[in-house]
């Protein structure tokens, strides 16, 4: 059975800052599940066992590889999708989250292109597809 097909996924997902004004994303591969291309704020899935902040804590190392300095959980999102033709149907947890910059980088070399921090006047034009989404439903608090 497939995450967010055969039943609904939940993935945390995060938007990592400097407190500076500066936001993190990164580029994703060809080796991601899609969107390639495309510049996106960092997720994982939650697996069975694990408690939310754990995997936040956890995704967050691995891909960007540093430690949550301070978290704010933002809300959630209903995300219904299509994947290769296939409806997709997710709960995302969203998270704003602080990180030394200093210590971030790219965890994930097989998933990213490359990790980069952006400002959100200035954001790159290819966008991951949930990114507005996201963006409209949080920017009071992002600012």
């Amino acid at each position: 059975m497939k995450k967010g097909i055969d039943y609904v996924g939940v993935s945390i997902t995060f938007f990592c800052h400097d407190r500076e004004g500066n936001f993190l994303m990164a580029l994703r591969s060809e080796n991601c599940r899609d969107e390639h291309n495309t510049w996106d704020i960092g997720s994982g899935g939650l697996e069975f066992g694990d408690s939310i902040i754990e995997t936040l804590k956890k995704e967050i190392l691995e891909e960007y590889t540093t430690s949550i300095l301070e978290h704010e959980f933002l809300g959630y999102r209903d995300v219904h999708r299509l994947h290769e033709g296939v409806k997709t149907q997710w709960v995302m947890l969203d998270f704003k989250v602080l990180i030394n910059k200093d210590k971030a980088g790219n965890g994930e070399p097989h998933k990213f292109k490359e990790v980069k921090w952006f400002r959100l006047d200035d954001l790159p034009d290819n966008l991951h597809s949930q990114f507005n989404k996201y963006y409209e439903t949080y920017k009071e608090k992002l600012n």
